[in-house]
């Protein structure tokens, strides 16, 4: 149950002025409220409301706040989300496989708001200071200088139409697996919804959630994350892994770096047994120290962990699929620039939390009304064509009761080891007819002739001349057929033009005379049940700052708006 403050002043009130305050783009409420001022009793007659509630008693309102009233406000922005499609478009966005599946995908990630702290003094003639942010804040990495306290905002993006679907904050660097349940939770109602399969959802997580923990937690779902355990690279499977040709290379159009690709399906993560696909992205090391990745011997080697199927991502649609997720960082920067919803609203956490879930109530608003401007069919974007590698395979034994190439096992320097315990090294790489790659491994011929087990290894035992060759097959990766399909709406168009129509339009407000004056009598003694806030029905305290009947008639005119726009917004056109 909401918690109002004191005085007249109830929920509906201070819910008006946080919408206005996140509309307006101020950077304060100071500032909201000087520029609000002449025109309070206008902006209240909107929501029926007589009097603008205080900037003091908005600050004491937020304070008061505490984890149920913050989670009702969560669930109905949540249910508002569901209520109506964003566009009419059976499919208005998504991610179609190369098995035309259609999958939808949701960015979790966080980011973070920092206060810089001042030194306090500390003298026996002064009480115990206290800083305003201490519950709010705490110390947590930021990479800026000491004496900074962060908060982290853990979002939810529906990264084909752009809306958000959820955040929560913490002090410091947060609860990240607690916020990653959460983020899950959100993401299944929104599905559920929608009609559609939770494990055709995909979820993209930054570096942090690379972990076979944080993995068990995302049963059900799809997901691509960047791995954080460089240890894998250790692995004699993976090593051997290393030593045999790429699967692909892809070139980041921006940058131009070019990652050599290396897929590892059924790794083994962690003690919970959980098999992932690993993709092992290498590339040159630079001048500079690479922020991402691990550096050795010249190479920089970048870990992807997911849960798609190879046979309808090949590994550079994966590794796309997760660089792709760089407009999530765009749509921050935009919410930033627009509301920058982490200034600092109120000192109380479940305060500074309702005033950030407003903001992006505002944001998935201004979206669907830019829509509406605009209904612009999705735009849609076709991936690279597949190429690839599946798992190498042995070639077939050639002659019964001889040793095979099952039979030579790969080592972590690119090399196999033979049943006595000899090397193999590469010694060709030739294309096959049907598109494969073979790569022949020959032992030293000073190696074979003392060998005694060369009866069962070479054809004609101790008359054969050269040395002992195995052959790897690398057979193209099968995979479908159709194209990989990305299609979403514009990222900033449809927000940006609800934005502009609304700032560059004539405004007009009429306030009429009041149609009767209210006597002033003389005050009425209240009852115990009156006086006493709390025992009012939900009714008799929304009626104390309820707009008179008698009031006076606020109009407001707003020209240069498209009729079919009024139209949907319910208003009267002249």
């Amino acid at each position: 149950m909401l918690v109002a403050a004191v005085c007249r002043d109830e929920v509906i009130d201070f819910v008006a002025v946080l919408f206005g305050y996140a509309i307006s783009s101020e950077r304060t409420l100071e500032a909201f409220y000087e520029r609000l001022q002449p025109w309070a009793g206008a902006f209240m007659a909107l929501f029926g409301r007589d009097r603008l509630p205080a900037r003091s008693t908005l600050s004491r309102f937020l304070a008061s706040l505490n984890q149920a009233a913050v989670e009702a406000l969560r669930t109905l922005f949540l249910q508002d989300l569901l209520a109506r499609p964003l566009v009419q478009e059976e499919h208005p966005g998504g991610l179609w496989d190369r098995h035309e599946s259609h999958y939808l995908v949701f960015d979790v990630d966080g980011t973070r708001e920092a206060a810089r702290q001042r030194a306090l003094p500390k003298t026996v003639d002064r009480p115990a200071p206290s800083r305003r942010l201490r519950p709010l804040c705490a110390p947590g990495y930021t990479g800026r200088k000491r004496g900074e306290v962060v908060r982290t905002r853990r979002t939810v993006l529906q990264a084909h139409t752009h809306q958000w679907l959820a955040s929560f904050g913490n002090p410091g660097n947060g609860q990240y697996r607690v916020e990653l349940h959460r983020a899950v939770a959100a993401i299944q109602s929104y599905v559920k919804a929608h009609g559609f399969p939770e494990e055709h959802a995909i979820l993209r997580l930054d570096g942090q959630y690379g972990t076979g923990a944080v993995v068990c937690d995302l049963e059900g779902f799809s997901y691509v994350t960047r791995g954080k355990h460089y240890r894998l690279l250790d692995r004699a499977e993976v090593q051997a892994r290393l030593h045999l040709p790429a699967d692909q290379q892809l070139e980041h159009p921006e940058s131009g770096i070019v990652r050599t690709l290396y897929d590892c399906p059924d790794q083994n993560l962690g003690k919970a047994g959980k098999l992932v696909r690993l993709i092992i992205a290498t590339h040159p090391a630079g001048a500079a120290k690479s922020r991402v990745g691990l550096t050795r011997a010249g190479l920089v080697y970048a870990l992807f962990l997911t849960a798609l199927p190879q046979s309808a991502f090949t590994a550079a649609d994966v590794v796309s699929l997760y660089l792709h997720r760089g407009a999530f960082e765009t749509a921050l920067w935009d919410e930033d620039v627009e509301q920058d919803p982490d200034r600092w609203c109120s000192h109380a956490a479940w305060g500074q939390e309702a005033w950030q879930i407003i903001s992006q109530w505002v944001w998935n608003l201004r979206l669907e009304l830019g829509h509406q401007l605009h209904p612009d069919p999705a735009r849609t974007t076709e991936f690279a064509p597949a190429q690839g590698y599946g798992p190498a395979t042995e070639a077939l034994p050639w002659k019964a009761g001889r040793f095979s190439g099952c039979d030579f096992v790969p080592q972590p320097d690119g090399t196999l080891r033979c049943p006595a315990g000899q090397s193999l090294r590469v010694h060709e790489r030739r294309r096959e007819a049907n598109g494969s790659l073979r790569v022949v491994y020959a032992a030293s011929i000073r190696s074979c002739r003392p060998c005694p087990l060369r009866e069962q290894c070479q054809w004609q035992g101790s008359v054969t001349t050269k040395p002992r060759q195995v052959s790897l097959l690398l057979h193209p990766l099968a995979v479908g057929s159709a194209p990989l399909l990305w299609r979403d709406g514009s990222r900033r168009q449809h927000r940006r033009a609800c934005m502009q129509l609304l700032a560059g339009q004539r405004l007009e407000v009429q306030m009429e005379p009041a149609l009767s004056a209210n006597p002033v009598g003389s005050p009425v003694p209240l009852s115990r049940a009156q006086r006493a806030h709390y025992r009012l029905s939900w009714q008799e305290r929304l009626a104390r700052n309820a707009r008179a009947p008698g009031a006076s008639q606020v109009t407001i005119k707003l020209f240069g708006v498209p009729e079919g726009f009024a139209t949907f917004l319910g208003l009267l056109t002249t």
